[in-house]
């Protein structure tokens, strides 16, 4: 039975009474209701008499945010308030949402996550463990949600979080923090989001060790068992919720690729890994096509790092040059992919096959040097032959991208694309500061995780984040909007540009991709180029319309709240902005 729930005015309706009222972060208001709200609900003598509006209590909170001496304290203190005042956590988020972005999510939630059992407070989402799978369905069903109140689910068997690995059952708060980046920068409704963990067991010995460990206490299970649960996982979530948007996150090296290629044309689904990483840096590369003026089908690429994240990025980047007018064959053929072995080509038997698109002939690469210790052509010896035009790195190595590397580029490039992607920080391949020194201001710079600006030579270099929040958040709101049955290749392509188009590429320093403290206009310019790809490509349910004359949106707030049904013709700027969520509060009700 319901206890609290929306009335038709957008307000809210609750049998809740007193102290359960102020536990419900969704309704709780604190020091915000108001006298006759306290009366009603029987709050009265429950808090102190005073009143705060909302933007008081953003005030104060973000006093006590500033008191903390360490992100991990920060992230504390803002789950904190998640967990009991849902909008004034929404609200605090938004108002500082630059500063805030790397406490909520990379790189600060790998901390979070790493302490997860220690710092345990309160469960949020759906936990699914491999060894109950006959409660999938009863599982998903216990937040109390119906078959139409759920429009996006994030998902993790957190065996790849970030660059730390595999943290088992502390991999809920990553789809925990992707959620709320996707409220605060996309407006999706958090009552309307799920995130899930599918506990699949954890190979990190510390973790199996750890008496503290609330997550199975055994190896991560074998494929056969881990397709079995992902299959009755997905027929679960297809049962419970049909409609819902489904984000693989930080899955295992060795799943997600299969993951994405076996559900991808049976439910609505999507791998920020490899498709959202592959749209960002999409969108880094075309920003830097404008920048250096050459085309995109004559650049040369080096991925540095051909895991799940590597091999998606290049998989985005060809198909582009593809699209571009290149054949299949002919894009692939602009790639070297370096891995842990050195460079791949066709004669390693280890590669997977997604790797194996980008290998090199063997007989191409007979006479480069090879280094004895990896078995294979190392980065530097890449670098020197192929001549690249952009390095991409998303290796987990620090400190890759050696200054020798890097000169050894710029020697013959008169503008290097770089982007040392890994993350948390100190995972990154080199150092912004580094990279504009070593090429002589001539670099275009972005990184995976978040840098301050750098100043050389009179010009400041503002270091732009190829942070995967540029394009989810709009992705999965123009999916929502389009009522999409399936994310086609051609939306994300269409994410890609949407962010491309909004970077300056007139002054210098600029950075290659827009800044986050604009990720809500950012995120409206996706949604309305992902709706409209939908329509394209035919798999759109919802109606939509030509936008109106002018430029998109820049950073600006929509306004309004998330409308249900099929969304009326008419302006789809305007209709897509007043889906958007906003942290605000609503009349409580008693029922």
């Amino acid at each position: 039975m319901r206890t609290v729930w929306r009335d038709e005015s957008g307000g809210w309706c609750t049998s809740l009474r007193g102290r359960q009222v102020l536990a419900d972060p969704r309704i709780n208001k604190g020091t915000a209701f108001t006298d006759a709200e306290r009366a009603a609900l029987g709050l009265v003598g429950l808090m102190p008499a005073g009143h705060m509006t909302l933007a008081e209590q953003v005030n104060r909170v973000y006093a006590q945010y500033q008191r903390q001496n360490s992100d991990l304290g920060r992230n504390v203190l803002l789950n904190e308030v998640h967990d009991r005042n849902e909008v004034l956590f929404y609200k605090l988020l938004v108002s500082h949402l630059s500063e805030m972005l790397p406490i909520v999510y990379t790189p600060t939630i790998g901390q979070a996550i790493e302490q997860y059992s220690h710092e345990y407070r309160r469960p949020r989402g759906v936990y699914l463990s491999v060894d109950h799978p006959e409660v999938i369905e009863e599982s998903l069903r216990a937040p109390g949600l119906a078959a139409d109140e759920v429009d996006l689910i994030v998902a993790t068997d957190a065996g790849a979080i970030l660059g730390i690995g595999d943290w088992g059952v502390g991999g809920i708060h990553i789809a925990v923090g992707k959620l709320a980046v996707y409220t605060a920068a996309g407006g999706i409704d958090p009552d309307r989001t799920l995130p899930v963990i599918l506990d699949v067991g954890t190979d990190r010995q510390s973790l199996l060790d750890d008496p503290l460990y609330i997550g199975n206490r055994h190896p991560r299970v074998p494929v056969a068992e881990y397709d079995t649960f992902l299959d009755a996982f997905v027929s679960g979530v297809r049962e419970v919720f049909p409609h819902a948007f489904l984000h693989w996150e930080d899955i295992g090296v060795g799943n997600a690729r299969r993951l994405l290629d076996r559900y991808r044309d049976h439910i609505l689904s999507f791998n920020d890994d490899i498709q959202g990483t592959g749209a960002v840096n999409l969108a880094a590369v075309l920003a830097a096509v404008r920048f250096t003026g050459v085309k995109l089908t004559e650049h040369k690429i080096v991925i540095f790092g051909a895991g799940t994240a590597g091999t998606g990025i290049a998989d985005q980047l060809s198909g582009a040059m593809a699209a571009a007018g290149l054949t299949d064959a002919q894009a692939r053929a602009r790639f070297w992919a370096v891995d842990r072995t050195g460079l791949l080509t066709g004669d390693d038997q280890a590669v997977s096959a997604a790797q194996r698109r980008y290998a090199r002939p063997a007989a191409e690469v007979a006479g480069w040097a090879r280094d004895d210790r990896l078995g294979g052509v190392p980065l530097a010896e890449v670098v020197r032959r192929a001549q690249p035009t952009i390095l991409i790195g998303t290796s987990g190595r620090p400190g890759a991208f050696t200054e020798q590397v890097v000169r050894e580029m710029a020697a013959h490039v008169r503008r290097p694309v770089i982007m040392p992607m890994s993350n948390p920080t100190e995972l990154a391949e080199a150092q912004p500061a580094d990279l504009i020194s070593w090429t002589g201001g001539r670099a275009l710079v972005a990184t995976g995780s978040p840098f301050g600006p750098v100043d050389w030579q009179g010009i400041r270099y503002v270091i732009g984040q190829a942070n995967n929040a540029l394009v989810f958040p709009g992705l999965g709101l123009g999916v929502i909007a389009a009522g999409a049955t399936k994310v086609t290749d051609g939306m994300l392509s269409a994410a890609a540009h949407a962010v491309a188009d909004l970077v300056d590429t007139g002054t210098p320093g600029a950075p290659l991709l827009p800044e986050v403290a604009n990720l809500r206009g950012t995120s409206l310019a996706v949604a309305i180029a992902v709706a409209l790809a939908a329509e394209a490509d035919g798999v759109a349910t919802r109606p939509s319309a030509d936008l109106p004359p002018g430029d998109l949106p820049r950073g600006d707030l929509p306004r309004g709240d998330l409308p249900r049904g099929d969304l009326p013709r008419g302006d789809l700027q305007s209709r897509i902005r007043a889906m958007m969520w906003q942290p605000e509060y609503r009349p409580v009700r008693p029922a």
